[in-house]
C-alpha cells in the first residue's frame, strides 16, 4: 500500500490543504456518532446502583447490562465495517446512529430490567455499524493531508466524551432519572443523521466487492461474540469455541474473491506491522487501566470516584494533543510516532509501578497517569490514519472494523492472561498491602512489556519513509 497520496476518487478540489464541505460535515457527524456510543459505555457504569434499585434488578442482571451491549458490539464490529465497503460509509453509519437511537429510546422507556437488557443489546447492534464507519465515513471524505488532523479531532473528541461520561452520567442521573442518560442519545442522533445523509458524499471503489459474504459474516459474528461472552462470563467452552470459528472464518477467507476480510492486506507489512501494534498496545492498555483504579481503591484507601479522577490527566492529554500530532503527519512519517508512542506508554507503566505506600497522588501517580496521555495522543491518530491507508480506499470500513476488534480483544485475552496477578490485587480482605502491591506491580510491568513490544512490531514492519505513487 502507498502512503501520502489520497485515493483517486477525491475530486481534485480536496487535495487544495482546506477541509472541503463534505469532509467538515463527515468530521461533525463522526464525531457527534462516535460520541454517543463512548458517552454510553461509560455513563452506564455509574448509574447501575440507581438502575438496579429503580428496576428492583439482582446484581446478576444489572451486569447484563453492560454486557449485552459489549458481547453485540465484540461480536459485530468486523461485519459492520464490511458492510460500510459494500453498500457504502454514509449508509451504514445512518443506520447505526438509527439503530442506536431506538436502542437507547427503548432503553430509557424499558420498565423491566429484561427489557433493558434487550433493548442494551439493539445498542450494541447500532454501535457496531457506526463506530467503524464512524472512522471510515473520515478517510473517504477527507484528503490525505488533512486527515490525520481530522482523525485526531475524532479520537481528541472520543477521548474527552469517555472520559466526560461518568461525569455526564452522574448529573444527569442525579438532577434527572438514569432514563436521561438513555434518552440524550435521541436529540444527537437527530443531528448527526442530516449532516452525514446530506452533506456528506457516498463514494465506492471497484476494488470492492458487490455480493456480502454471508458465510465470513456468519463464523465472524459467531467468533467473535463466543470469545467476547467466554471471557465475560470466565466460560472457557464458549471462548474455546469462538477461537475455532475464527480459525474457521480465516480458512473462509481463503478465496480469492467475495471475501469479508481479504487475507491479501496482510500480504502488506504496513497492515500486520498496525495490526500487531494495536494488539500490544491495546492489551496493555486495557489490562492496565482495569487494575489501577482497583489498586488505588483496594490498596490504598482511594474512594471510587477519587479512583476514576485519578486518571483525568491521562484523558485531559489524550484530548488535547491528539489533533496536535495527528497534524504532524503531513510534516513527519508515522512510522515515528508508532515507535516513540508506545515507548512512552511503555515508559508509564513502569512508572505506575513504582510508588510503594503513602505519597502525594501529584507525586505517585499523577506523572504515570500524564505519561500515558502523551503516550496514546502520539500513538492514536498516526496509528488510525495508517491502517486505514495500508488497507486502501476499497476496505476502510473493514480495516476499522477489525482494528476496533481486534482492540477490544487484546483488552479481554490481557485480562484473562493477568488473571494470576487479578487475583493478588483484588483479593484485598485477606491479602497483605505488599501482596496487592506485588502483583500491581506485576501487572504494570507486564503492560510495560506489550506497549514495546507494540513498538518493536512498528519498528520492524512498517518503512522508514511514506512511499508516493
Amino acid at each position: 500500500m502507498h502512503l501520502g497520496h489520497p485515493p483517486a476518487t477525491h475530486p481534485t478540489g480536496l487535495q487544495t490543504g482546506s477541509l472541503s464541505r463534505s469532509g467538515t460535515m463527515a468530521l461533525v457527524a463522526s464525531v457527534i456518532g462516535s460520541s454517543m456510543a463512548f458517552i454510553d459505555s461509560s455513563a452506564v457504569n455509574v448509574i447501575l446502583p440507581k438502575l438496579q434499585s429503580s428496576l428492583n434488578a439482582s446484581f446478576a442482571q444489572v451486569q447484563w447490562v453492560v454486557e449485552a451491549y459489549l458481547l453485540f458490539v465484540g461480536a459485530l464490529l468486523l461485519t459492520g465495517g464490511s458492510l460500510g465497503d459494500l453498500f457504502g460509509q454514509r449508509k451504514i453509519f445512518c443506520l447505526g446512529v438509527t439503530i442506536f437511537a431506538i436502542g437507547s429510546a427503548a432503553c430509557g422507556l424499558s420498565p423491566t430490567i429484561y427489557l433493558l437488557i434487550l433493548a442494551r443489546a439493539v445498542q450494541g447492534i447500532g454501535g457496531a455499524l457506526l463506530i467503524p464507519t464512524s472512522l471510515s465515513l473520515l478517510t473517504v471524505a477527507v484528503p490525505r493531508e488533512k486527515l490525520g488532523g481530522a482523525i485526531g479531532i475524532w479520537s481528541a473528541a472520543t477521548a474527552l466524551t469517555s472520559g466526560g461520561g461518568p461525569v455526564i452520567g452522574g448529573f444527569l442521573a442525579q438532577q434527572f432519572s438514569w432514563r436521561w442518560v438513555f434518552f440524550i442519545n435521541v436529540p444527537l442522533s437527530i443531528v448527526a443523521i442530516p449532516i452525514a445523509y446530506w452533506g456528506v458524499r457516498e463514494q465506492f471503489h471497484e476494488e470492492t466487492s458487490n455480493k456480502p459474504d454471508w458465510l465470513g459474516s456468519l463464523l465472524a459474528t459467531a467468533g467473535l461474540g463466543g470469545l467476547v461472552y467466554g471471557f465475560l462470563q470466565s466460560s472457557w467452552p464458549f471462548g474455546v469455541a469462538g477461537a475455532i470459528l475464527l480459525v474457521a472464518f480465516v480458512f473462509s477467507q481463503r478465496r480469492e474473491t467475495n471475501s469479508m476480510l481479504p487475507l491479501t492486506l496482510f500480504k502488506s507489512k504496513l497492515f500486520t506491522g498496525t495490526s500487531l501494534l494495536t494488539f500490544f498496545l491495546y492489551g496493555a492498555l486495557g489490562a492496565g487501566l482495569f487494575f489501577f483504579p482497583i489498586f488505588l481503591v483496594k490498596g490504598h484507601g482511594y474512594s471510587e470516584s477519587a479512583a476514576g479522577a485519578a486518571l483525568v490527566p491521562f484523558i485531559l492529554i489524550v484530548g488535547g494533543l491528539s489533533g496536535y500530532f495527528g497534524r504532524l503527519l503531513t510534516r513527519f512519517p508515522a512510522r515515528g510516532f508508532l515507535i516513540i508512542g508506545p515507548l512512552v506508554a511503555a515508559a508509564s507503566f513502569v512508572l505506575f509501578a513504582i510508588p510503594g505506600s503513602g505519597g502525594s497522588y501529584w507525586t505517585t501517580f499523577f506523572p504515570a497517569s500524564s505519561l500515558l496521555g502523551l503516550g496514546m495522543a502520539i500513538t492514536v491518530a498516526p496509528l488510525t490514519v495508517t491502517v486505514m491507508e495500508a488497507a486502501g480506499a476499497g476496505h476502510v470500513g473493514i480495516a476499522s472494523g477489525f482494528n476496533n476488534a481486534l482492540s477490544r480483544v487484546a483488552g479481554l485475552i490481557t485480562l484473562a492472561i493477568f488473571a494470576l496477578a487479578l487475583k493478588l490485587v483484588a483479593s484485598s480482605d485477606e491479602a497483605t498491602f505488599q501482596i496487592q502491591l506485588y502483583g500491581f506491580r506485576l501487572v504494570m510491568i507486564l503492560s510495560a512489556a506489550l506497549a514495546a513490544l507494540g513498538a518493536l512490531a512498528s519498528a520492524i514492519l512498517i518503512e522508514r519513509k511514506s512511499k508516493k505513487e
